[in-house]
């Protein structure tokens, strides 16, 4: 084949990747995804009147919770000290959803943008969780990384 997967050993078996050889360096990810929702979940969820209460609230703690749990989750993901984490959310009516961002900070020898992704993701669950006593057919979508700093890579902005 000729390409050397960094994932997987000679043998075909899953590894982690050694990063013991490499420098630490300030690393970031921004993550974005977003809850699709009816305006009468978005405008309940705006006023904290949600049968479970504050959901955002409780979706920045559950994301924040997941990237700290990243290494648990992803079987070869290597735990990371973060320096930082953060979850935002903005309410977009026009297009009825909740746009949920994380932002995951550390240096390390190897980047952060899982725990950004499960940030994100984790986050989105949440408020899904929060609000489906009031509506099941929400729609979790466009959950990608927007923006990555450090490393041998450099930087990357999506489009």
């Amino acid at each position: 084949m000729g390409q050397d997967f960094t994932h997987i050993a000679g043998d075909g078996t899953a590894r982690m990747v050694d990063v013991s050889g490499k420098p630490d360096s300030a690393r970031t990810a921004v993550v974005r995804g977003h809850v699709q929702m009816s305006a009468a979940t978005l405008d309940l969820l705006e006023r904290k009147a949600l049968p479970k209460g504050d959901a955002l609230n409780t979706a920045r703690v559950a994301g924040i919770l997941a990237a700290k749990k990243t290494a648990e989750l992803i079987p070869l993901c290597h735990p990371l000290p973060l320096s930082f984490v953060d979850v935002r959310f903005s309410v977009d009516r026009e297009k009825l959803r909740v746009e949920v961002e994380a932002e995951a900070r550390t240096t390390a020898p190897t980047g952060v943008e899982m725990e950004a992704l499960l940030a994100v993701q984790v986050a989105c669950a949440t408020i899904y969780d929060m609000c489906k006593a009031v509506q099941k057919d929400m729609v979790i979508g466009d959950c990608r990384l927007v923006y990555k700093a450090g490393g041998k890579s450099g930087v990357f902005r999506a489009e």
